[in-house]
């Protein structure tokens, strides 16, 4: 019997990185864990490694900037797993681009899968939330809290999902529902890489990292699933509104 048994997480970027991992520890504290992503046979992997290890999990594919979509989720989701506790907003992306180069395009791309995906899926989830006073945790990123240069369009929209993170969670506290958001700094994922880099300079980025980041080393996806876990479970009961770096002190510096 683990910590979650009995309690229902919908995971958004469920198939890589920091969204994948919070799904593998839900469902290893006991939860019942839809997986959801645009990839669907890298989900279904995971929700078949999840059912050997003995726990329950759907596999549902969809794309977080389409209101239909969206609204599919959520009511499947209830509807097989009888409604949802937990609702962890994982999806995301990033790009270059500075004032001068940053294409309309672009920016709304990010802008949709980062902030307005996240906002309806928030919407759409809430009466559920409100009738198992369950909790959203919302994976933001060192960059909502500091300024960097040439990803002008993801530091703003993760700014933007960290006051989003904030004003939900006034606006439902008195309904029982807690919301948080993890901050986190450089993570080994896939998200650089299909933001643009290449091999070669994902490594020498991940070497340079170990300079930026204080306690000199970037994160694993696990330490950040962890930390979403901890926001969800019932020991953090009395935290809602909160921005939490995980960045090995990313947030703390100042350029040099």
């Amino acid at each position: 019997m683990g910590e979650m048994e009995g309690k229902v997480a919908l995971i958004t970027g469920a198939s890589s990185g920091i969204g994948k991992a919070t799904a593998f520890k839900f469902a290893s504290e006991g939860a019942k864990v839809a997986l959801v992503a645009r990839r669907g046979d890298i989900l279904a992997e995971g929700a078949k490694t999840i059912a050997a290890d003995g726990g329950e999990a759907k596999a549902i594919v969809a794309d977080v900037t389409k209101e239909a979509e969206i609204e599919r989720v959520v009511r499947e989701v209830a509807q097989v797993f009888g409604g949802i506790d937990v609702l962890v907003n994982a999806a995301g992306i990033i790009a270059t681009g500075t004032i001068e180069t940053t294409t309309l395009e672009d920016w709304d791309y990010i802008m949709n899968v980062n902030v307005r995906g996240p906002f309806y899926l928030i919407q759409c989830a809430m009466p559920y939330l409100i009738e198992r006073q369950g909790n959203i945790v919302n994976v933001s990123s060192v960059n909502g809290m500091r300024a960097f240069p040439g990803v002008l369009a993801y530091c703003v929209s993760k700014a933007a999902a960290d006051q989003l993170t904030h004003c939900v969670a006034l606006e439902v506290a008195s309904k029982g529902v807690r919301v948080n958001a993890v901050n986190p700094g450089v993570v080994v994922t896939s998200l650089h890489r299909t933001g643009g880099m290449d091999n070669d300079q994902y490594a020498a980025f991940l070497e340079h990292s170990k300079t930026t980041h204080p306690l000199g080393r970037v994160g694993q996806p696990e330490e950040v699933a962890d930390l979403i876990y901890f926001l969800a479970s019932p020991k953090a009961g009395w935290i809602t509104g909160i921005s939490c770096p995980i960045d090995g002190g990313r947030a703390q510096t100042c350029a040099r």
